[in-house]
């Protein structure tokens, strides 16, 4: 019936305009609905949806160690941690403990607080070539402001990265390579301008051939050469010795800075980083994931001539309002803590040293090639024949379609590793005996439920 009254038209505007209410989900399924419908595609990060396995998403409730539950109740191994954010595991006391004696203190200030000098000279006291740190709120800032940096402190315009390293979602970050040394064709991601191509190199990951000869020519205008020292976003692309020596001398000879991305080794593959780890010194070092402990945390550091063009003092611009929030750096001053100590680091050795010894006689016995590759925390079930790969390009579809149903079927036997073949694993200190037992009989029972694919074999 059409209201009468202006009161019974205003009545009608209100109801209208009040939200709907929202069913209570019961299951799982219903969860997932209700998230596809509010956040799209169900996520706020892509490979959360877990399309890339065919696999309907995981929806956490809670975590604790090395395990994480979903809402249905079921527990997991989980070798996600976060993508590498935890040492210690899910929940670990130290960072809780931290969090709750932060937060009654104020959730956000926007001026600089004790805990943030506090995490920031933990971290110059185990990486002795940096001098200062600036934080930020992610990884990917952290890149942006580092490649901001090396453009700022050179007066110069180009940055040379490599294709299949990762550095974030930032617009420069998502150009992908072309076909020739110095080509850029494309983006990885609509939106990012074409415009930004032209400030971009990429080459082959691991050709130092590549390199050299985009520095003979560009070199002149090279700010920067940013790397993963241990490529870790396309898989485990372990790469030679030579690789990061090569890059030092390249950048040195034309005047360029060296950039270490390590968001995920920061403090994971040595306490020093990867300047310890390969004795090869960068000008810049970007952190993240263990520098927060599961907050959002990213940090750039590096030499005061460098670091001291940044703004205030200098005329490189960088501001964040939650940058340094002091309870992300409580967080993060528990982690780092955790992650220099040498009992606890002991552990973290223990339990990767442990879990490859397990998996490596599992994996022998599988009915298709598959060899478990670590390093050190860090570890990736490479299933190819032959060498593993060391680009993201010598992965296959048939790579792919055995890493899928494997996803699977270790899902279903209890055991939780990242939705993607382009991801790694992380064992964490939580991961002890009993864990690394249950994993290695998940991943037999797994085996057993694909002996008798023939298109996963290797001549599928």
């Amino acid at each position: 019936m059409t209201p009468r009254t202006k009161a019974e038209r205003r009545e009608r505007s209100a109801t209208a305009r009040r939200p709907r209410p929202v069913e209570p989900a019961r299951t799982t399924a219903e969860w997932v609905e209700r998230a596809r419908r509010a956040l799209p595609g169900g996520v706020s990060s892509p490979v959360r949806s877990f399309r890339s396995v065919a696999e309907e998403p995981l929806l956490a409730s809670r975590a604790r160690g090395a395990h994480v539950f979903d809402l249905d109740g079921r527990r997991y191994v989980d070798y996600i941690q976060s993508f590498g954010a935890l040492f210690g595991g899910h929940a670990h006391p130290a960072v809780v403990a931290a969090i709750r004696g932060a937060a009654p203190l104020g959730t956000s200030f926007a001026l600089t607080s004790r805990g943030e000098i506090e995490l920031a000279e933990t971290i110059l006291s185990a990486l002795p070539w940096c001098e200062r740190v600036r934080f930020v709120s992610s990884g990917t800032e952290a890149v942006m402001t580092a490649v901001r940096l090396a453009r700022g402190a050179t007066g110069r315009p180009l940055v040379l990265r490599f294709d299949g390293c990762y550095h974030g979602h930032s617009d420069s970050m998502l150009v992908k390579a072309g076909s020739g040394v110095h080509q850029i064709a494309d983006s990885s991601s609509a939106g990012v301008p074409r415009g930004l191509v032209a400030d971009t190199v990429i080459v082959p990951l691991g050709d130092v051939a590549a390199v050299e000869a985009a520095a003979k020519e560009r070199g002149r205008e090279l700010a920067a050469i940013l790397v993963e020292p241990v490529p870790a976003n396309s898989g485990l692309l372990l790469q030679e010795d030579s690789f990061l020596p090569a890059l030092r001398r390249i950048a040195s000879r034309c005047g360029a800075l060296l950039v270490f991305d390590e968001v995920i080794t920061g403090f994971r593959i040595a306490r020093g980083g990867a300047s310890e780890r390969f004795g090869v010194t960068p000008d810049l070092v970007t952190l993240g994931k263990l520098v927060g402990g599961g907050m959002p945390v990213g940090a750039v550091s590096g030499p005061a001539r460098l670091l001291d063009q940044l703004a205030p003092l200098g005329p490189v611009y960088q501001a964040g309002t939650l940058s340094g929030n002091p309870v992300a750096m409580a967080a993060g001053l528990a982690s780092v803590r955790m992650a220099l100590d040498r009992e606890e680091r002991a552990r973290l050795e223990r339990n990767s040293r442990a879990l490859e010894a397990a998996l490596r006689p599992v994996c022998a016995r599988a009915p298709f090639s598959l060899r478990p590759l670590f390093f050190g925390s860090m570890f990736w079930l490479w299933p190819g024949a032959g060498a593993p790969a060391r680009r993201p390009d010598q992965v296959g579809a048939l790579e792919k379609r055995r890493f899928q149903r494997l996803h699977e079927r270790l899902r279903a036997h209890g055991v939780l590793l990242a939705p993607s073949l382009y991801e790694v694993g992380f064992v964490t200190t939580a991961h002890g005996d009993a864990v690394i037992r249950e994993t290695a009989t998940a991943l037999a029972r797994a085996l057993e439920d694909l002996a008798g694919d023939a298109s996963l074999s290797d001549g599928g």
